[in-house]
């Protein structure tokens, strides 16, 4: 029987390469976006495609009974991709920004999974996996917002990880740091006159979304999955750097004042 995922956030970038690659690996792949053309250009591809909007409860819940329906209630994978990054200064954005940014990253996952969680328990199997970001380990000057989110994101999943002990369902977290994809062109700067950019060497390290291919096969497939997949060099240096270094000399290199 071919194994159902829901994937989040598949317009574009991850989602799409991911989703793209586990449907030609023979996975039943059931994508989610949130505009129309989106929709369109999914079902053209082939995809099954349920409308999904993870700041809207409402949105989340009709798209939970509809993946339940379409899989008569097996469904073997959630992999949460989806959301994107408001960037600025933190004086710079507004109490509604906040609650914006972690409704989509953070709450929207959370109710996802409520909901579904049930029907995988009932299998006694199955994964969930997170996508994280670099942002998920260390914070930097105008991406506070947006790492607050990742860091809850990342404590949410530890916690459902230790919850889901002796279940059959494994939980992941994929932490990919610099990706070629449209997510920096579609960040939400709030301050317009001094956007925030990735440093200049970032380029050096950033990888294509194709990169994510072989973890998320490794993630659903592995008898013994990995609880953190990093990604990219800057990953996993950062992830040294924090566990090594002194909080201010970490505090000198992430402000960039040597």
């Amino acid at each position: 029987m071919q194994k159902a995922i829901l994937i989040t956030g598949c317009s574009s970038g991850i989602g799409l390469v991911t989703a793209t690659d586990l449907k030609q690996r023979g996975y039943r792949v059931i994508a989610t976006c949130r505009k129309a053309a989106d929709i369109e250009m999914l079902q053209q591809k082939g995809f099954e495609v349920v409308r999904l909007d993870l700041d809207d409860s409402e949105s989340i819940q009709q798209a939970a009974t509809e993946v339940l329906t379409m899989t008569d209630g097996k469904l073997y994978a959630l992999f949460n991709n989806g959301g994107y990054g408001v960037y600025g200064r933190l004086d710079t954005i507004s109490r509604r920004q906040f609650e914006q940014q972690f409704s989509t990253n953070l709450f929207g996952a959370h109710e996802l999974t409520q909901l579904l969680l049930p029907s995988m328990l009932k299998q006694g199997e199955g994964r969930i996996i997170q996508t994280s970001s670099v942002m998920g380990i260390i914070s930097t000057p105008g991406r506070g917002l947006y790492a607050a989110s990742k860091y809850a994101l990342e404590a949410w999943s530890d916690a459902l990880r230790l919850e889901l002990y002796g279940s059959g369902i494994q939980v992941s977290l994929i932490e990919p740091g610099p990706i070629s994809t449209a997510f920096s062109d579609n960040v939400n700067q709030t301050q317009s006159n001094s956007p925030v950019k990735n440093p200049p060497i970032a380029k050096r390290f950033t990888l294509p979304p194709e990169a994510l291919i072989p973890i998320v096969r490794h993630a659903l497939e592995s008898p013994r999955a990995k609880i953190r997949y990093r990604v990219t060099l800057v990953t996993k240096a950062m992830a040294i750097f924090k566990r090594l270094l002194p909080d201010r000399l970490m505090d000198k290199i992430l402000a960039n004042k040597g």
